[in-house]
């Protein structure tokens, strides 16, 4: 199974708060850090929640 590259390029402060929890979950903490994550339905589902702060790169 393939991976994914998830990068926060835009900060959350001003986000919903379900979104600023997503993005914490996903394992991104501070800004321009990148995270690998599987590629399964469950990461898919959570990076299409908050694509707008993201940046996500296959592996």
């Amino acid at each position: 199974m393939a991976n994914l590259k998830v990068t926060l390029v835009k900060s959350p402060i001003g986000a919903v708060p379900k979104h600023k929890r997503t993005v914490e979950a996903l394992g991104l903490r501070k800004l321009n850090k990148t995270v690998e994550l599987p590629d399964n339905a469950a990461t898919r589902g959570m990076i299409k929640q908050v694509e707008h702060l993201l940046k996500v790169e296959e592996a």
